[in-house]
C-alpha cells in the first residue's frame, strides 16, 4: 500500500525499480501540494495526472517544517538555514501563518496525532496517487511522518481542514522573488 511505498521510498530504497511506480517524471511548478499553498498545482495539472495515471509527489509537504508546529515567530533561524531567506518565514510571516499550524493543532488534538501527521492524512487524503515523501533526518520524525498514512480522516474532516486554511491568507511568498523566477524557469 501508499505505507510501504511511502516507507520504501523515504527510508532510501536502493532499488527503485523494484517499486511500483510510473517511470515518468513530470515537473510541476508549484508541487508543494499542502495546506500552505492549497491551490498548487492547479487542479487542471492534477486531473491531467489522473487521466494519464501519473503520481504526484509534492515537494516539502510540511511546509519545510513548519506545519509540523514545532516553528514559531520566536524559533530563531541560523543564517546558514535556507528557511532564513524566504520571506514566508520572517518572523511576521510565521507569526501571520500561526492560524494554519493552530488549526492542524486542534484536528491533531482530537485525533490524538501531530499536526505534521494530519497535514501529510489531509494531503493523502486528497487523491489515491499523491505520495507525499516529508524530508528529515531523524528517525523519529520519518516514524511519525509514516504514521500518517495510517490516520484516517473522514471526508467532513478533510473537507472542513480546507475549508478553513482558504479562509486562511498565507502570509510571505514560497521563495525571494529572485529565486522565485529561477524556479519558474
Amino acid at each position: 500500500g501508499r505505507a510501504d511505498l511511502l516507507s520504501q521510498v523515504s527510508r532510501g530504497s536502493p532499488h527503485l525499480d523494484d517499486l511500483d511506480l510510473n517511470p515518468l517524471l513530470v515537473t510541476v511548478d508549484g508541487a508543494d501540494k499542502v495546506v500552505y499553498d492549497r491551490d498548487r498545482p492547479r487542479n487542471e495539472v492534477l486531473d491531467t495526472l489522473e487521466e494519464l495515471g501519473i503520481g504526484l509527489v509534492p515537494f516539502s509537504p510540511l511546509g519545510r517544517g513548519y506545519l509540523t508546529g514545532r516553528i514559531d515567530e520566536s524559533t530563531p533561524l541560523q543564517s546558514n538555514d535556507f528557511r532564513a531567506t524566504l520571506p514566508r518565514f520572517t518572523a511576521q510571516a510565521r507569526e501571520a501563518n500561526k492560524a494554519l499550524v493552530d488549526l492542524l493543532q486542534s484536528t491533531a488534538a482530537g485525533k490524538g496525532t501531530t499536526p505534521a501527521q494530519i497535514a501529510l492524512a489531509w494531503l493523502l487524503a486528497q487523491r489515491p496517487w499523491i505520495v507525499p515523501i516529508p524530508g528529515t533526518t531523524k528517525l523519529a520524525r520519518l516514524d511519525e511522518n509514516l504514521a500518517a498514512a495510517e490516520i484516517v480522516l473522514t471526508t467532513s474532516e478533510v473537507a472542513d481542514i480546507g475549508a478553513a486554511a482558504a479562509r486562511i491568507d498565507v502570509v510571505g511568498g514560497r521563495y525571494s522573488e529572485a529565486f522565485q523566477q529561477m524556479v519558474s524557469r
